[in-house]
């Protein structure tokens, strides 16, 4: 706290503050601090309203060892002087005797004595002040739960009994009695009981969080796979990282390792680390750590040991190590409590939890489902092994002969080949052999750099595979093989075209730099003789592709014809020789040129009948990749059907071979457009997640990242809140992110989303968090003031739904700042107009002022945008901003300025012939019948109105958008 408070109104403001702050350190110090400034004031009110906010810290900060101390100076305050507690105050005090009971409970240093003894203490102090004893009742059974007694007798003492004012609150007390059916085995009752609060209808502080975490078990159970799906995801977000809900978070670490989501536990247990350092509470670290060792005990059993957790501070940790360490701490925390209690109920408790079996062996809890061998910790290979590869030999000259016969044909087999190779080469104890088959080691040297060129090729890092291919054709220069060096240049020169220009137009650099590349292709294919056939057929397919990409990115006509005169020379060479592969190649890359060029049909007649000769004469690991082609093609021609089928059909055929070698990534991203074009957005929504996957594998890490933010949009616009946020808290959680491995713009288009989710999710206050985080980080964005202006403009609205018009104000100044630098005129207007309608709905005739004024900047914005030329994308500025006027002046009780200004509105909309029309102009027409027939009690004419206007959209068979307009029609009829 920077200065203490000098007033009473200073730490009054002071406490409003920390109480807006989220529980944990911060507002526990802050507390803290402002007991010791309300000492200093002569009045005690100060200082119990201080010591009320330290409880409260304490509480909800996991310290239940502090929580009492308080409270016995509130209770002291209390029977000295009674008159300082007004009637909030003293109620504060008798609901607060239960906060104590539970935090002697959670102290196995506490003896069961103290704790009967708070509980007739307790009991007393309500019988004095008239006070029913329901609540008594309810400690009295919550300890007969805690030390495992026989409970019926306790239960029915306390559920039997009427609710009082310092009962616990509905959902708090529904938690109580569905645990009650919980424990004596009866599922369903204990779901029906709960379901009040898991529906949304009853919560709390701690409600429907809690009951979410002990319901999720019970509903697999009963076979509720989907109701347990969407709970975890909501109630988890809402226990994270929380160190008094720490025990809610074992518990959803429990289920992931009973549905067959391990990988995603150890990626919840890693953001919950904190918990390990931060909770005080014995009983809440009791619950967390036996969640945490089924986890671990899980992954364990299922051979993974070894993967890295997230544990106690101060060193790293090993899933066994960690388990074990967690293992004894939660059992002597289990032998504490049932030496306090004189029951073995703790230790019980653990080994029905440790001892459960998997509920489910895969049970998809999100959209990025990851296996526990994806977050393994192994070294990266050169490529994963196809599915349908063949055998490797076990000696090094016949895999070295295998792996040289396989890379000639272009046979994918070749990358296990080599992959092994790689392993055997870089052992520290390797000896080359004297063998002529695998001739001197420079050559395998040159061999591998020039196969882990290509991987750096596919993987988009061209620079190094440029450097790698100059590098390997030196060896081979050495090894005495002109042919191969002559290859690996020009895949080198190829690779170097291909490296993104900076400070130049980027289309127009790269097809300077692919024209350069050829020439230089063309002298080494002349000054190079003796090429083997499939040599120079491979550099054939190097010209021909540097034309084909050239004229990829150009688009000019000037550069069609010499890319098809490139694939002609290499089609006539390959048929020529037999060069099966190279003659699918060059006819893949005709269809192409022919679709670059825009010529669809012809490439599509190109690649019908490059698919026959492939299902005719292979080679078969062509087939996906040229399905997959006219996949593309076809949805171009606008026939997303046969997209589809052409697509599904590729993807059937990969799963034959290497992801990477049919690149299965692209796939499932094409099958996802189709199905999007096919209205199954679902679907859309798998494909999605897949070929982010694939691509994160392969270590295409941006590609991955871009493609999980299109489905975390995508899952947004679906309605499926739950699952986005979810998406994109993993990942947000990655390493690679805190790293800043990421482009930081994309990681920030990851944070808007996660921003824009939780606010469709109705979390104002974490959406709020979220965007004033990302528009004070984007204020920095000096290339790009357009994103900061609408990232500012959402703020501000966010803001104003909270109620907090000043710093609403502030952000919306921003905005127009950044405005001025890159318009954004719908942007900035929507903002201004919903900012004026927040502000006037919720301050009625005292916010006019200031919503008028947010509208006339907004009229500044719509004049601006007619002087530029801007047509709003739905209705215009001017019509939107009428409306306005007439939603904030009814708010704020100017009613005939209201309905003047919906005349205008409706005067700009025009006639309501088509369909966003025709809806905004019947609820204009609504609002001005409510306002004339309503509030100025004109009833005649706001009939006349609405009657006509019924009229009208029904003669234009608009009767949907009727129904709001009649049903107000018959109110004012009914009210005449």
């Amino acid at each position: 706290m920077p200065t203490a408070p000098q007033t009473t109104d200073e730490l009054y403001q002071a406490l409003q503050e920390n109480d807006r702050r989220p529980y944990g350190r911060t507002r526990t110090i802050a507390a803290e601090e402002l007991v010791e400034a309300a000492e200093l004031f002569a009045e005690r009110v100060p200082l119990v309203r201080a010591l009320f906010e330290l409880q409260e810290a304490y509480t909800y900060g996991s310290e239940p060892r502090k929580s009492p101390v308080v409270f016995a100076r509130l209770l002291t305050l209390f029977d000295e002087q009674p008159d300082v507690f007004d009637e909030r105050l003293r109620h504060l005090l008798f609901w607060r005797f239960k906060w104590v009971a539970n935090a002697l409970r959670a102290l196995p240093e506490i003896p069961l004595a103290s704790l009967r003894q708070w509980l007739t203490e307790m009991r007393a102090r309500y019988e004095k002040a008239g006070f029913g004893l329901q609540p008594y009742y309810g400690q009295t059974y919550q300890l007969a739960a805690h030390l495992g007694d026989d409970t019926a007798l306790a239960y029915e003492l306390w559920a039997g009994r009427t609710r009082t004012p310092f009962s616990d609150c509905e959902a708090c007390e529904i938690c109580e009695r569905a645990l009650y059916h919980l424990t004596a085995g009866d599922d369903e009752r204990a779901l029906r009981t709960w379901e009040p609060v898991l529906a949304g209808k009853e919560s709390c502080q701690e409600e429907p969080v809690r009951s979410v975490s002990h319901a999720l078990l019970p509903l697999l159970r009963t076979g509720r796979t989907d109701r347990a799906r969407e709970l975890h995801l909501a109630g988890y977000r809402g226990c994270r990282r929380n160190p008094a809900m720490s025990g809610e978070v074992g518990r959803h670490l429990e289920f992931c390792a009973l549905t067959g989501n391990e990988a995603r536990g150890l990626e919840l247990l890693a953001e919950n680390r904190n918990l390990f350092d931060e909770v005080d509470s014995p009983l809440d670290l009791f619950d967390f750590s036996t969640g945490v060792e089924v986890l671990l005990q899980r992954v364990e059993l299922l051979g993974h040991g070894e993967l890295p957790a997230a544990g106690y501070a101060g060193r790293t940790w090993t899933v066994s190590d960690l388990r074990a360490e967690v293992r004894g701490r939660a059992d002597d925390l289990a032998a504490r409590f049932d030496a306090r209690n004189g029951t073995t109920a703790h230790t019980d408790r653990r080994r029905a939890r440790l001892d459960r079996a998997p509920l489910r062996d895969a049970l998809e809890l999100t959209l990025r489902t990851r296996s526990l061998d994806s977050v393994a910790p192994v070294a990266p290979v050169a490529v994963a092994a196809a599915p349908a590869a063949a055998a490797v030999p076990e000696s090094l000259p016949e895999l070295l002969v295998q792996a040289r016969a396989l890379d000639e044909q272009g046979h994918p087999d070749a990358h296990a080949c080599w992959a092994r190779l790689h392993t055997l080469v870089t052992a520290r104890d390797y000896t080359h052999p004297d063998d002529p088959a695998v001739g001197p080691l420079v050559r395998l040297r040159a061999d591998l750099l020039d196969n882990e060129a290509r991987q750096a090729g596919e993987k988009d890092e061209f620079a190094d595979a440029a450097a790698l291919h100059e590098e390997a054709a030196g060896l081979y220069d050495d090894a005495g093989a002109p042919g191969h060096a002559a290859l690996a240049r020009a895949a080198a020169l190829l690779a170097a075209a291909e490296i993104p220009a900076e400070g130049a137009d980027g289309a127009e650099a790269m097809a300077a730099a692919l024209t350069t590349a050829h020439a230089s292709m063309v002298r080494l294919h002349e000054e190079t003789p003796g090429l083997a056939p499939y040599q120079e057929a491979r550099l054939l397919r190097l010209r021909a592709t540097a034309l084909g990409m050239r004229l990829q990115a150009s688009r000019s006509e000037e550069h069609v014809a010499s890319a098809f005169a490139e694939v002609d020379l290499l089609y006539a060479f390959a048929t020529r020789h037999e060069i099966v592969g190279q003659i699918s190649g060059a006819r893949l890359l005709r269809a192409s040129t022919y679709a670059v060029s825009g010529d669809l049909p012809a490439a599509t007649t190109e690649i019908d009948a490059l698919i026959d000769l492939l299902k005719a004469h292979g080679p078969a690991w062509h087939l996906p990749r040229t399905l997959g082609l006219r996949g593309r093609f076809q949805l171009g021609l606008q026939d997303a059907q046969a997209a589809h089928a052409d697509l599904a059909e590729a993807l059937r055929l990969a799963a034959g071979w290497s992801a990477d070698v049919v690149d299965a990534a692209r796939l499932h991203g094409d099958l996802a457009e189709a199905c999007m074009h096919l209205g199954r957005p679902d679907e859309a929504l798998r494909h999605l997640t897949r070929s982010a996957e694939l691509d994160l594998r392969r270590g295409s890490r941006t590609d991955a990242f871009c493609t999980y933010s299109n489905a975390a949009q995508l899952s947004l616009d679906l309605g499926r809140f739950e699952d986005c946020i979810a998406l994109l808290d993993s990942l947000l959680a990655d390493p690679g992110v805190a790293a800043g491995e990421l482009d930081d713009r994309l990681v920030a288009q990851l944070r808007l989303s996660r921003a824009r989710a939780l606010h469709a999710a109705e979390d104002l206050k974490a959406a709020t968090a979220e965007f004033a985080a990302l528009a004070a980080e984007s204020a920095g964005w000096d290339d790009d003031p357009g994103s900061h202006a609408m990232i500012a403009a959402e703020t501000a609205m966010l803001l104003g739904e909270s109620g907090e018009f000043g710093r609403a104000r502030e952000a919306a100044d921003q905005a127009l700042a950044a405005h001025a630098r890159a318009p954004r005129y719908e942007q900035l207007s929507n903002c201004l107009r919903e900012l004026a309608r927040l502000q006037a709905h919720q301050q009625g005739p005292d916010g006019l002022a200031d919503a008028l004024a947010n509208l006339a900047e907004a009229g500044r914005i719509a004049d601006e945008a007619r002087a530029a030329g801007h047509k709003a994308r739905g209705r215009s500025l001017d019509t939107a901003l009428a409306y306005e006027h007439g939603r904030v002046n009814a708010y704020a009780g100017e009613y005939e300025t209201a309905l003047a200004a919906l005349e205008k509105a409706l005067a700009l909309l025009g006639e309501p012939t088509e369909g966003d029309r025709a809806e905004e102009w019947a609820e204009c027409v609504r609002l001005a019948g409510a306002v004339e027939g309503i509030y100025l009690e004109r009833p005649a004419p706001a009939l006349t109105r609405l009657d006509a206007a019924v009229s009208h959209l029904t003669a234009l068979g608009r009767t949907e958008e009727c129904e709001a307009l009649t049903s107000l029609a018959a109110q004012l009829r009914d009210e005449e």
